[in-house]
C-alpha cells in the first residue's frame, strides 16, 4: 500500500493526469516555431498557457476563450456525463481566471446519434444548471470514433492568471466535498445533484475574490489533480512552494493516493498574500466548501511534498519543464 511520502511523488508523476499536461509543452513548442514572429506571436494578456486566453476588450475588462477535449474512453463509457463535464469544465475554466461565462459552442462525432444523443443531452443539462446557453457547433454523425471538444466564452473585469504567484504567497486549495465519485472513474461529482443556484453561487466567489483584490493567481483543479494544478500554477509564475499533503481537504474515507489524481468537480488553487489569506479562505467557509492553507510559495523552482513528517522534492523546474516549453525554445512570451 502507497503510504509514504516519496511513494506519493513518484505515483504522481506516474499519472495520467501529469502526462497529459506535460504534452502541452510540446504543443506550444511547435505551434511557437510555426507561427510568422515565433513564440512572440502567442503573446496576449497573459502568455499561452493559462485556463484561458485574455484578450484586452478596449473597455477595461477582458475577453476570455477557452476549450476542452474529451478523452474516447470516458465518452464511449459515460457519454452523458462526458456532455456534462464538457460544460462544467469549460465554465470552471472561466471563473478561474476571474470571469463570468457567456455561451458556448461544441464539436461532436459519432456514428448516428450514438452516443451523440446521450453527449449532447448531459451538455443540456449543464447549460441549465449553471446558465450558460449552447450557440452552436460542428457535427459529424458519420465518424467510427466518438469525440468531443467544447468551447467557450467568458468576460473578466480583473483577471486572475497562473501568471501572478509570488514568493512568501499562501498556497489555498479550495474544493466542495459534498458528492461522490463516478466509479472507477477518478472524477468526484458535487454538481449534478447539487442545486444550480448553490452551482452558480459557488462559483461567483473567484471573480468577487478577483474584483475585490483579495488574490491575482488561481487555476481551477483540471485532471492533473490538486497537486499537478498547483504545480502548473507554479511553474508558470517562475515559483515553487512546499506543499503539506496532510492539510489538502479532501473527503472522509477518500485514500489521500486517489484524491490527489482525482478531478473534482470543484476546486481551486489560488496562490494569496499571508494578509489577505483569511479572507479568502473565510468566503469559502460561508459557503460551505472546504478550504484550507496546504503550503507556501517560495523562489526555489521546486515542488516539495510534506506529510506525516516526511519530505519529498516531487518536481525541480529548472530542470524538468512541466507544462511550459524548455527555455530555449520559449523566447519573451514564457519569461
Amino acid at each position: 500500500m502507497t503510504t509514504g511520502v516519496h511513494d506519493i511523488a513518484e505515483a504522481l508523476r506516474a499519472t495520467r493526469g501529469f502526462a497529459h499536461k506535460r504534452d502541452i509543452s510540446d504543443v506550444v513548442s511547435a505551434l511557437g516555431r510555426s507561427l510568422p514572429g515565433g513564440h512572440d506571436a502567442l503573446a496576449q494578456a497573459v502568455p499561452v498557457g493559462d485556463d484561458c486566453a485574455a484578450i484586452p476588450d478596449g473597455r477595461g475588462g477582458y475577453l476570455l476563450f477557452a476549450i476542452e477535449g474529451l478523452v474516447e474512453d470516458f465518452i464511449v463509457r459515460m457519454p452523458w456525463f462526458a456532455g456534462y463535464c464538457g460544460v462544467m469544465v469549460n465554465v470552471s475554466d472561466v471563473y478561474a481566471m476571474g470571469g463570468r461565462p457567456t455561451a458556448v459552442v461544441d464539436a461532436l462525432w459519432s456514428t448516428g446519434m450514438n452516443p451523440a444523443h446521450d453527449m449532447l443531452r448531459g451538455m443540456a443539462e449543464a447549460s441549465a444548471r449553471y446558465g450558460v446557453p449552447i450557440v452552436g457547433g460542428h457535427s459529424n454523425n458519420r465518424s467510427d470514433r466518438p469525440q468531443l471538444a467544447v468551447a467557450i466564452l467568458g468576460r473578466a473585469r480583473r483577471l486572475l492568471t497562473s501568471f501572478d504567484a509570488k514568493p512568501g504567497d499562501l498556497l489555498l486549495m479550495a474544493a466542495d466535498l459534498r458528492g461522490a465519485y463516478e466509479e472507477p472513474f477518478p472524477y468526484w461529482n458535487a454538481s449534478t445533484r447539487a442545486p444550480a443556484a448553490r452551482l452558480r453561487a459557488d462559483l461567483e466567489l473567484l471573480p468577487s475574490i478577483a474584483e475585490s483584490g483579495l488574490c491575482g493567481a488561481a487555476k481551477d483543479i483540471s485532471m492533473a489533480g490538486a497537486v499537478g494544478t498547483a504545480m502548473m500554477l507554479l511553474e508558470c509564475s517562475g515559483v515553487g512552494a512546499r506543499i503539506d499533503l496532510d492539510a489538502i481537504p479532501r473527503p472522509d474515507g477518500v485514500p489521500l493516493l486517489r484524491w490527489l489524481s482525482s478531478f473534482p468537480s470543484y476546486g481551486f488553487v489560488l496562490s494569496v498574500s499571508p494578509a489577505q489569506a483569511a479572507g479568502v479562505a473565510a468566503r469559502f467557509a460561508a459557503r460551505d466548501i472546504a478550504c484550507a492553507v496546504v503550503g507556501q510559495v517560495d523562489a526555489t523552482r521546486q515542488v516539495r511534498l510534506c506529510a506525516g513528517g516526511e519530505e519529498a522534492l516531487l518536481w525541480d523546474f529548472g530542470s524538468d519543464a512541466f507544462i511550459q516549453p524548455a527555455a530555449d525554445t520559449r523566447e519573451a512570451t514564457y519569461v
